[in-house]
């Protein structure tokens, strides 16, 4: 199951805890986040990091960003 969180729009801390809050759900699998600035790029990111999940890639998309992030 594939989760997307679409945090565009919003500005930190929400990209963040919406992201934390889909890591909770899932516990595992994928998860893309779709934020539109690089603030939000960089703190998602490692947000994603200290929950020990993987970034798999950032791709720029339009005015944003997709990052995938992953756990086994």
């Amino acid at each position: 199951m594939s989760i997307v969180v679409d945090a565009r729009g919003l500005s930190c801390p929400q990209p963040v805890l919406m992201t934390l809050d889909g890591i909770r759900k899932a516990a595992s699998g994928e998860i893309e986040i779709l934020v539109d600035t690089d603030t939000s790029k960089e703190n998602v990111s490692r947000a994603a990091l200290s929950q020990k999940w993987q970034i798999k890639e950032i791709l720029e998309e339009g005015e944003g960003y997709r990052i995938k992030i992953k756990k086994d």
